[in-house]
């Protein structure tokens, strides 16, 4: 009798960890289009969870709450969403010197089709570059729209999170499968990456800007502030960064025959571009978590197809986590274990 409950109780058991397993997976695949908004709640959670406490105690809780998100809302989300929207406006409304691009380009076409056979004017060359851009434009639009539903997204769960945070905290402490103190470790290791990418990656992208502004200015770059704002954009990502804004407009300059902006443009950022990147990113991320360059480069590659956008904070994190698990799985039971065989010899 005994035995047949064991076994009724285990049957239900596994049947309720598979049963959750399943359903997670269908829920996680279910929000993969929204994963920018939740896990962009998450992290303004993170961000603004102390201030938040603070401000509680000394106002009613849910006005401070209130507060806290409409302020969020406007200060931030708001003037994100319209930098973004200019960005894109520019971008559709660029005018470049086309005959002086033109002719030096027809003549590297003439070159390649004499070398290789390929002619890049060719019929269908020419109708696929249109299907690309046609579907390039489709992808900017769709990308508009599913920002303001990821960002509408992110105001209510950072609202909720806010309202509920000391419970949620309580909540998933009691669920993680650690010891107390490597329950606190966790928690503070996910605190302290989220806290140091949300912030350090922004930062380094502001810092890019203005230093490739200034070369840009000296070289006489078309669009400027443009080309600026693309350098830092192109910062966070992993190994290329800011080499795939600069370099094409190298090539731009050497195109239209002016060899000693474009000489001086790739000094510049061969020199101060990329390194200055280097050196930034390697002293921020030391300053606030000192976290291992080569833990941020796989942890981006990894996070972008995995969580899109969010993936450049979220990706290191992951790669943290499993480094951190590793370490507890050693401490906890291959040293233990080890001193155990050397006292029971």
């Amino acid at each position: 009798m005994k035995e047949q409950k064991s076994m009724k109780e285990r049957y239900w058991r596994y049947s309720l960890i598979v049963l959750i397993i399943g359903l997670g997976i269908l829920l996680f695949r279910q929000a993969q289009p929204f994963m920018n908004g939740i896990l962009g709640g998450f992290t303004l959670y993170l961000l603004l969870r102390n201030f938040t406490y603070w401000l509680q105690s000394k106002m009613n809780p849910t006005l401070a709450v209130w507060l806290v998100t409409i302020g969020t809302t406007l200060f931030i989300l708001i003037p994100l969403s319209l930098m973004a929207w200019a960005l894109v406006s520019q971008l559709s409304g660029l005018h470049f010197d086309t005959q002086a691009i033109i002719q030096p380009a027809q003549h590297a076409i003439a070159i390649l089709k004499e070398k290789t056979g390929f002619d890049v004017l060719s019929e269908k060359s020419l109708s696929f570059m249109v299907s690309q851009l046609s579907s390039i434009g489709q992808r900017v639009m769709s990308g508009v729209s599913d920002a303001v539903v990821n960002i509408a997204v992110a105001i209510m769960l950072l609202f909720f999170m806010l309202y509920e945070g000391r419970k949620m905290e309580s909540y998933v402490t009691v669920l993680l499968p650690f010891e107390e103190e490597n329950k606190r470790e966790v928690l503070e290791k996910i605190q302290l990456m989220v806290r140091s990418n949300a912030i350090g990656i922004p930062l380094l992208a502001v810092i890019q800007g203005f230093i490739s502004l200034g070369g840009y200015l000296l070289c006489g770059a078309p669009n400027p502030i443009l080309t600026a704002f693309l350098t830092a954009f192109a910062s966070v990502i992993p190994i290329v960064g800011t080499a795939i804004i600069w370099i094409p407009v190298t090539i731009y300059f050497f195109l239209i025959g002016d060899w000693v902006n474009g000489l001086i443009l790739l000094g510049y950022g061969g020199i101060i571009i990329s390194q200055c990147d280097n050196l930034i990113r390697f002293i921020l991320q030391k300053k606030m978590a000192n976290i291992h360059p080569l833990i941020t480069i796989f942890g981006v590659v990894a996070g972008l197809p995995i969580f899109g956008f969010m993936g450049i904070i979220f990706g290191p994190l992951l790669v943290s986590l499993f480094l951190l698990f590793i370490e507890m799985f050693r401490d906890e039971y291959l040293l233990n274990d080890a001193s155990d065989e050397g006292v029971s010899k």
